[in-house]
């Protein structure tokens, strides 16, 4: 394998995020390789979350660094008073970085008055600029691909849970963006529904593209990823390939949690 097929997407390293007294990430050291899945497992509470968003500088680490494809995220770094320093990026700059990145949350977050294919088109035109008919015909390619070709006219209100969010899905794709985040998915799905987003992102995981899930999914856990970090407390509790953490996990806590959810 060459070296550029395995050098880091992401690496967080020694990241803390604090909300005023509360701690909520304590120094956590994650690496994910390029075209990789990594999925996070943890206990409601353990920092999840908040990882995902100090990766997409939703949140600003409060110490540590985050960093996409070798590029610092949300700083760069300076010289102060002859000592090295990090100086915070213009909301515009940060924008730019985050335009590389494609997030799907729990909710689906759509436009309620536009149509699926109006939702798909519209970050195109007002955050990557292209023109509409390039958009629209992007959008209708990643409608396709994830199965809802003959649902481009149809309005959030007329598609069920797991169509909106193939929506949502389709919308940052359409973004061609280069590391794919998912905050737990299909915990707003009814179960019926869960499987036809999980195949999506299945499919999404055999085209190469690298992919940080948030999920309770254990099955999906151990058929896709190519690691699993289980996360408490704010801490990385243990990580390492499906097999090890999800079969023969050393840490106690990761048993108790997989014996709750299993």
């Amino acid at each position: 394998m060459s070296p550029a097929a395995v050098a880091p997407m992401v690496e967080l390293a020694e990241v803390h995020k604090a909300f005023g007294h509360h701690h909520v990430l304590r120094g956590i050291n994650i690496t994910v390789p390029r075209g990789s899945v990594c999925v996070v497992l943890g206990p409601s509470g353990s920092g999840k979350s908040t990882a995902l968003r100090c990766i997409n500088q939703l949140e600003e680490v409060s110490g540590g660094r985050v960093l996409v494809d070798g590029e610092l995220m949300g700083y760069r770094e300076t010289v102060h008073r002859g000592a090295p320093a990090l100086q915070r990026l213009s909301p515009q700059e940060i924008a730019q970085q985050r335009s590389r990145i494609g997030m799907v949350f729990q909710r689906f977050n759509l436009f309620p008055h536009m149509t699926a294919l109006g939702n798909v088109v519209e970050a195109q035109v007002h955050v990557a600029g292209r023109g509409r008919r390039q958009a629209r015909e992007r959008a209708e390619e990643q409608l396709a691909k994830v199965g809802l070709a003959d649902h481009v006219g149809h309005y959030p209100s007329q598609l069920s849970g797991g169509q909106q969010q193939r929506v949502a899905i389709a919308r940052a794709l359409a973004m061609d963006p280069e590391l794919m985040l998912f905050d737990e998915p299909t915990s707003a799905l009814d179960p019926e529904l869960v499987g036809e987003v999980l195949a999506v992102m299945r499919d999404l995981a055999e085209s190469g593209m690298t992919m940080i899930v948030v999920t309770h999914e254990i099955g999906f856990a151990r058929e896709v990823a190519d690691q699993v970090v289980f996360m408490a407390d704010g801490v990385v509790v243990e990580q390492g390939p499906p097999d090890h953490v999800l079969v023969t996990p050393r840490e106690q806590r990761t048993q108790d949690f997989l014996a709750r959810v299993l």
